[in-house]
């Protein structure tokens, strides 16, 4: 992104007269008030910078390599869990106006109580910051003959209503080299959809003929690079949207015996880092797909179910209770597809955007780090579905 400095002409007077009282002071043979001149100047370019830049609406999509981030804070206990609520009737409409009491909330299968509760929806209270999406296209793991299809359904869903969209939506590009991020969300999908012609498919170097080593790498790339997106959207107020447009990397299955303590220790640390950092954001995940035509695409449909049960000690640990589907489900979100109208798919992943519920608890205090405890949200209404965090991992 082209950026720029934005100098007032008092910001540029005063620098240009720092400057020359700098210089007199020299040629008057006065180094220690030269010093303080010097300082000034110093003082008035940093205040220059700081004049704010354009906004998220004057700023034109673009697309930019995301360079690696500082090291991750430690996990700690938060005083209070945080849970973003989507309550839908049978036909998968939202169910608003609800009240505090209308909700039960279960950890560990115990009652807890709800210290804080805000209802939000369309019509009456919205979310400020505006739940933001973020479109993350999956290139290092669709088939290189779907890409063109994906962009061009994307393309639609952003020039649709005249391209006005109903939340602020940035575009994320996933290969197998790293991710590519639109560092401002927008609200202009033309704008984007211009963004998204300079995306094309390409032969990537991590290809079937790798066998179990290809596998490997796109998995450990596309967990590392959701892990990298949730660390950094941490630090973000508001609740975020993933909309995962792929099928995901591959679903990696190894008996628990087949690896040692230490890995099984560090892929439990993993589990727990992910889980955590994606609540922490308040990011909610969706997967969509486009339909797929190969042979055996539909072999592995269900099979992400078997890791859907909580892992509670590094022995249960697995690298698929990493895998996509078994991720969005733990985190309240939506398996769409597959089938072609992706368009459709991404507009009913944002229908949950519209109406959700904001409620907080204490967690039960805990002896050791990592004590898994589940999460159940009731509303006293029949016919409803209600979405939301599974579970967390609590902490001493």
């Amino acid at each position: 992104m082209r950026t720029s400095v934005h100098h007032t002409m008092d910001d540029r007077g005063a620098i240009r007269l720092c400057a020359e009282s700098l210089k007199g002071q020299k040629d008057m043979g006065h180094p220690r008030i030269a010093c303080v001149a010097a300082l000034v100047c110093i003082c008035a370019a940093a205040f220059a910078q700081q004049v704010p830049a354009p906004t998220a609406e004057q700023e034109n999509p673009v697309l930019s390599h995301r360079p690696p981030g500082t090291p991750p804070s430690p996990l700690i206990r938060e005083g209070k869990i945080h849970l973003d609520v989507v309550v839908t009737d049978s036909a998968g409409n939202p169910v608003t106006g609800l009240q505090p009491w209308d909700l039960k909330l279960f950890d560990n299968n115990q009652s807890r109580k709800i210290q804080s509760f805000s209802a939000f929806s369309h019509a009456g209270v919205k979310p400020d910051p505006p739940v933001e999406i973020i479109l993350l296209i999956d290139t290092a793991n669709l088939p290189f003959q779907q890409v063109a299809f994906v962009l061009g359904e994307i393309d639609k869903f952003l020039r649709q209503n005249g391209g006005k969209l109903r939340q602020p939506l940035s575009l994320v590009l996933l290969t197998e080299t790293g991710i590519k991020v639109q560092p401002r969300p927008s609200r202009d999908g033309n704008a984007i959809a211009k963004v998204l012609k300079g995306i094309s498919g390409h032969i990537s170097f991590i290809n079937p003929a790798m066998g179990g080593e290809g596998y490997l790498e796109r998995f450990q790339v596309s967990v590392k690079q959701l892990t990298s997106i949730a660390v950094n959207e941490t630090s973000k107020p508001g609740r975020k949207l993933l909309i995962w447009v792929g099928p995901g990397w591959p679903l990696l299955n190894r008996p628990s015996d087949a690896f040692s303590d230490r890995e099984q220790r560090r892929q439990f640390n993993s589990i727990v880092e992910l889980s955590t950092r994606l609540r922490e954001a308040r990011i909610v995940l969706y997967s969509v797909a486009p339909m797929d035509t190969t042979a055996d695409s539909g072999r592995f449909t269900t099979l992400y179910q078997k890791f859907l049960p909580a892992v509670t000690t590094p022995r249960e640990a697995n690298a698929g209770n990493l895998a996509l589907k078994v991720l969005v489900t733990q985190t309240g979100g939506q398996i769409l597809g597959p089938n072609n109208n992706l368009a459709g798919q991404i507009d009913q992943c944002i229908d949950d955007a519209d109406s959700f519920y904001r409620i907080s608890f204490d967690p039960p205090p805990t002896q050791h780090a990592d004590e898994y405890h589940s999460l159940k949200v009731q509303v006293g209404r029949p016919g409803v579905t209600v979405r939301t965090n599974v579970g967390y991992y609590d902490q001493p």
